[in-house]
């Protein structure tokens, strides 16, 4: 049980489990695993505090109803769980400018904040607008071999290369 007081896992061993849960996931709720549902989900229920029963009228949340669900309780474990590991392992750390971003970008924090939201915001309307996350199409959707997920993975990276080339190169000369 050493294993679990490391701060970093072999990436083999993360996939083989998540692989695994996969599989569990499709055997016991028969739905591929995914994330980018619960936030939708969130967000109808935090309009529903404000605007009450109107919210389950639109027709997005006809679909997706404003509710916790098993994606949901997912999210949450995922915080709960790294938050835990970080722990055991020893590696927690309160941090706001992580040293790579500090080194290329400075250290405003307003700044950092900023970029962070704006990239949640962009991330969460391309999960809505393919359908899925890097967990429900990199993971779920490329095991059962679907090709739009294919091409969403495919793009992942694609999109992960060139936005990290853009913020690391490009805006961190001018920092």
């Amino acid at each position: 049980m050493g294993w679990l007081t490391e701060a970093v896992w072999s990436p083999y061993a993360v996939g083989a489990g998540i692989g695994i849960l996969s599989w569990f996931t499709f055997l016991i709720s028969k739905k591929p695993i995914g994330c980018s549902t619960a936030f939708a989900r969130t967000s109808g229920m935090l309009e529903k505090i404000f605007r009450g029963g109107k919210v389950e009228k639109k027709e997005y949340y006809k679909q997706f109803k404003p509710e916790i669900d098993w994606e949901w309780m997912l999210v949450l474990g995922i915080i709960v769980g790294a938050f835990v590991s970080a722990v055991i392992s020893g590696d927690f750390e309160l941090v706001w400018i992580p040293s790579k971003w500090s080194s290329a970008f400075g250290t405003n924090v307003v700044f950092r904040v900023f970029i962070a939201l704006a990239g949640g915001i962009f991330l969460g309307f391309g999960a809505r607008w393919s359908g899925g996350c890097t967990s429900g199409h990199g993971i779920s959707g490329t095991l059962q071999l679907a090709v739009s997920s294919w091409i969403s993975a495919i793009f992942f990276f694609i999109g992960g290369i060139i936005t990290a080339f853009f913020m690391f190169y490009i805006i961190g000369m001018w920092g």
